[in-house]
């Protein structure tokens, strides 16, 4: 690719997970706000079902959900033109279309390693964490592991297999947990699947829904206090970008308190005691590292009533909505939304080009 020629940039969305649609408004913003003077970009979508579709309409379409509709309708009238091989040798292949693929699919499937092992096996620069970082990070109970080893603080917890649900398990819980609890699958994100248990009567129920989305569960007990995210971007040496704080309208910070609820609010520069600021972004960035993160990702922090902080969770691909809060902390740190996708692509060429010469 000569210096002066466009990146054919492969945004590519939706997916087969119960995020999609949120997917949907995180693709349409990065589309709508890279610069097209630097990238020549395709955009596919992925459906609930797994299909993979080029689209060449508007990002509002994607937004709404209508792109599926009109990318099969011009698959149906056009298919020399629309018609492509995800993994193919012959035709139109995504590594004969891409120089560069931007995944913007939030949950299984996506942020899971699943696509990061497929832009790997074509030989494709990618943006985001790796297969390893992207696989773990989306497993809460197998990052928390790896962070305890590490001696990361994190609020208490217990994680089991969907099939261990039983009164005796719940009793368990019960002894080594205090409530509120908050209940997860182990590999969801968006707080899809997450019910917070006031009383022992409710877990039961709560465990049965989280096993509905993933066969692990994590069972964290409650914080009293702030929840606090960071935006971290680098490879080797991660930097944190700025610190953002969640006033959620519910009891917690739900899907719907997220994205359907006008009065949940989020604060861009949070206001910290002094030290903490300075420690949380620290935190934040060893926790980065000790994950195999790469790109860049949100890493999420409760900070107790006595101003401890506390790991809750990272995102390896969090949102790129209007409202989304990595996009808002990282222009908080001085760059405009074009030049943090511009960013990203360059530590996914880094990061490529790195292992190409481990390679040889």
């Amino acid at each position: 690719m000569c210096k002066n020629e466009k990146i054919r940039l492969a945004v590519v969305f939706g997916g087969r997970s119960s995020e999609h649609e949120v997917s949907l408004k995180s693709a349409a913003a990065v589309i709508s706000n890279a610069d097209k003077e630097k990238y020549d970009i395709v955009q596919i979508g992925i459906t609930k079902d797994g299909r993979w579709l080029i689209f060449e309409g508007e990002p509002s379409s994607i937004a709404d959900g209508s792109w599926q509709r009109q990318a099969e309708e011009a698959l149906a009238k056009d298919p020399e033109r629309f018609a492509f091989s995800v993994a193919g040798s012959t035709g139109r292949t995504l590594a004969g279309m891409a120089d560069f693929v931007f995944p913007i699919i939030h949950g299984q499937y996506g942020e899971d390693g699943s696509i990061q092992g497929l832009l790997e096996q074509l030989g494709l620069p990618y943006a985001g964490s790796g297969v390893t970082g992207s696989a773990v990070c989306m497993d809460k109970s197998m990052a928390k592991l790896i962070c305890a080893g590490a001696g990361i603080p994190q609020t208490p917890y217990v994680f089991l297999e969907a099939h261990d649900i039983s009164n005796e398990m719940i009793r368990g819980i019960d002894e080594k947990l205090r409530y509120p609890l908050f209940v997860k699958p182990a590999g969801m994100g968006s707080s899809v699947g997450i019910t917070r248990v006031a009383e022992p009567a409710g877990l039961k129920a709560a465990l049965f829904e989280a096993a509905s989305y993933d066969s692990r569960i994590v069972v964290e007990q409650g914080v009293r206090g702030r929840e606090l995210e960071v935006a971290v971007m680098g490879n080797e040496t991660p930097r944190a970008c700025e610190i953002g704080e969640i006033i959620s309208a519910g009891t917690f910070y739900s899907y719907d308190a997220k994205y359907n609820d006008a009065d949940s609010r989020t604060i861009v520069g949070a206001e910290l005691p002094d030290g903490k600021r300075e420690e949380l972004m620290r935190l934040a960035e060893r926790c980065y590292e000790t994950l195999g993160c790469e790109g860049y990702a949100r890493v999420d922090f409760f900070m107790d009533e006595d101003g401890v902080l506390l790991l809750n969770e990272i995102n390896t691909i969090p949102g790129f909505t209007s409202i989304s809060m990595f996009p808002m902390l990282a222009q908080a740190s001085g760059l405009t939304y074009s030049q943090v996708i511009d960013r990203i692509i360059e530590l996914g060429f880094e990061r490529a080009e790195k292992r190409r010469k481990l390679r040889i």
